[in-house]
């Protein structure tokens, strides 16, 4: 029985790997759709009144996408919690995850957030978002330097669960226009919100049930 358990959670682990190269992949094509410089494609094309009339748009929009892509790996090296045989590579990975979004990601995920797509509902939640993003990487931060390690660990779960809303929100968008082909705006409206609480209400619910 003991064998069939370890089996089922070895194959969980290479799903999950593998789910993650995947959409890990995905990000970073998105990603280098921006280099070099560029301000008329992808989600760009949608935003030029920000473009055109807030010179600092671009500067906000550059630092979080171009630090977000190495957040999701960072973030997940670090939550898995090995070291690959390298010394302190846990502790490092978490290092500069937690920089990145303290410093850069999140700040400029805050200020995008004021100018979200999708009205005030849309804006409301991505300011929200980026809000709680930035307070859980800094309780994991806050703890990990007070040595208090369990709860540093539940505290970074709930921030990678807050970074991965990159994947989620993109995941529920093609589910909601692929079954119910709603207008862009109310996508925009629905996903703001999809993307990123029900990986907080399930991190919550591990962490109560004690499997995180």
């Amino acid at each position: 029985m003991l064998l069939v358990k370890k089996n089922i959670l070895n194959i969980l682990k290479i799903l999950l790997l593998l789910g993650f190269g995947y959409f890990f992949w995905l990000m970073l094509k998105i990603t280098l759709e921006y280099i070099p410089l560029k301000s008329d494609v992808s989600f760009l094309m949608i935003k030029q009144t920000e473009v055109e009339h807030r010179s600092e748009y671009l500067y906000f929009f550059y630092t979080h996408v171009y630090t977000s892509i190495f957040v999701l790996l960072t973030g997940f090296l670090a939550i898995i919690r090995k070291d690959y045989g390298l010394k302190n590579f846990h502790r490092n990975a978490g290092k500069i995850y937690i920089f990145f979004i303290l410093i850069f990601a999140a700040p400029s995920g805050i200020y995008m957030g004021i100018f979200a797509n999708g009205g005030l509902l849309s804006k409301i939640s991505f300011v929200i978002l980026g809000c709680l993003w930035w307070f859980s990487t800094f309780k994991a931060y806050q703890l990990a330097r007070q040595k208090k390690f369990s709860g540093h660990k539940q505290w970074m779960w709930r921030s990678f669960a807050l970074t991965i809303s990159a994947i989620t929100l993109r995941m529920w968008k093609v589910i909601i226009v692929y079954l119910f082909h709603p207008n862009p705006m109310d996508v925009y409206q629905i996903i703001a919100w999809l993307g990123w609480v029900p990986n907080i209400i399930l991190i919550e619910y591990l962490i109560t049930k004690k499997h995180i």
